[in-house]
């Protein structure tokens, strides 16, 4: 037996067909028994291409193999049952194990319903924090008056007429314009159970649906350090469905974008505001709120003329967002903007030659022969830049080959 789990990922399946195809393989056995290894080796084939297959695996998890053969012929050949198959090399479906493939038989476990699945909108400060949630949930149980029959006692169903008794039928999809694939699809006369109850032998509570609507209070945990994309896990919790184990309600996370923070692992970044008297002096203050409501303060000297530059990193060790189940924590980076005081900031001209003095002097002037004083305006923008290119680029064109003839004329290489 591989031992494979239930929920194997593809590349688990892949690895676990080889295994059991080569072990079944008709080159490795002898002469009288190669007819038989061979019908092993093409159920083999056939499970993996069941398993692989996300719908087809959906399908068989559901109503095992009369979900392909609504007869109840199956896919295997002659003496040889692709529900053992399934069991000996992926640990799904019920019996015996095969001829060859080691295993002896064992009880036939219930198979798990679909899982459903959505989106979970959590800010960066729950994040950060954690978070525990509840919520109303109704769902489908399995009928507490009938056990899940759908019919009442010691009513027996009769096999349903529209699948034959097999729960399921081919239909048509459209795949395209003018495109159909044929497809397994549940039936939807008996809802895949392979039978029905006359009407008056139905059960009262559910009508023989065999479930019934309930609503029950659930609770999620996410714990301090996710991240987009992780998934929180109820298991059980989705409906429930006769002879099926149910299956899980599962929330993926999804980050909503934060106004001051941006997040990268567990580390984060922030853009920081300091004047420019702060850039060349220095400051003491709260320059941001942290995600639990810290003030993170800052101590910034300059000694010596030091300057804090625009875009320049400060980097706060163990700042950042929390591991999870870790006390550790990333580290937070702050990028400095210098805001420069507004036009007017200044009401005494006299004080300008005292900073002239103070600031550092301008370099060494550009010397040229001919020296032209201009105009300008210093309200421009660069959108405005290239504007007054008619051509667009295209380089410059004599007018006068435009009047050739009215002819167009080749261009010059």
């Amino acid at each position: 037996m591989v031992g494979v789990e239930k929920n194997a990922s593809k590349s688990e399946i892949k690895k676990a067909y080889h295994k059991a195809a080569l072990s079944s393989h008709p080159d490795k056995v002898a002469e009288e028994d190669r007819a038989t290894a061979e019908t092993r080796f093409k159920s083999v084939g056939q499970a993996y291409n069941i398993l692989y297959d996300d719908e087809k695996r959906h399908l068989y998890d559901t109503h095992g193999m009369s979900a392909f053969d609504p007869r109840g012929g199956g896919m295997g050949g002659a003496g040889v049952d692709l529900d053992d198959i399934l069991q000996q090399m992926f640990g799904m479906g019920g019996g015996g194990m095969p001829p060859g493939f080691g295993g002896g038989p064992g009880p036939r476990r219930p198979r798990k319903g679909r899982d459903e699945e959505q989106n979970y909108q959590v800010t960066l400060e729950e994040l950060y924090k954690g978070k525990t949630a509840k919520f109303a949930s109704t769902k489908n149980v399995i009928c507490s008056h009938c056990k899940g029959t759908g019919g009442k006692e010691n009513a027996k169903p009769k096999q349903c007429g529209s699948c034959q008794g097999g729960g399921s039928k081919q239909g048509l999809r459209s795949v395209g314009p003018g495109l159909v694939t044929q497809e397994t699809v549940i039936c939807n006369a008996c809802k895949g159970s392979g039978s029905v109850f006359k009407e008056k032998e139905r059960c009262k509570k559910c009508k023989g649906v065999r479930v019934t609507e309930a609503k029950k209070v659930l609770e999620i945990y996410i714990p301090p350090g996710s991240k987009e994309g992780d998934r929180i896990v109820l298991e059980g919790e989705a409906d429930q469905v006769p002879d099926q184990e149910p299956g899980d309600i599962v929330f993926n996370l999804v980050e909503v974008e934060h106004e001051t923070f941006r997040r990268a692992g567990a580390d984060l970044s922030a853009r920081i505001e300091i004047t420019l008297a702060e850039s060349l002096c220095g400051f003491s203050r709260i320059v941001v709120k942290h995600l639990d409501g810290r003030g993170i303060h800052i101590n910034h000297r300059q000694p010596k003329g030091r300057v804090l530059k625009p875009g320049q990193v400060l980097k706060v060790a163990g700042e950042g967002m929390p591991h999870k189940k870790s006390d550790l924590k990333g580290d937070l980076y702050l990028v400095v903007h210098v805001k420069f005081p507004e036009d007017g900031w200044l009401k005494d001209d006299s004080i300008i030659p005292k900073l002239q003095e103070l600031l550092p002097k301008p370099g060494t002037s550009i010397s040229a022969v001919t020296v032209d004083e201009v105009e300008y305006d210093e309200t421009a923008s660069l959108d405005e830049f290239g504007a007054g290119d008619d051509s667009r680029g295209a380089g410059w064109v004599d007018e006068d080959d435009d009047e050739m003839d009215g002819q167009p004329q080749c261009a010059q290489q």
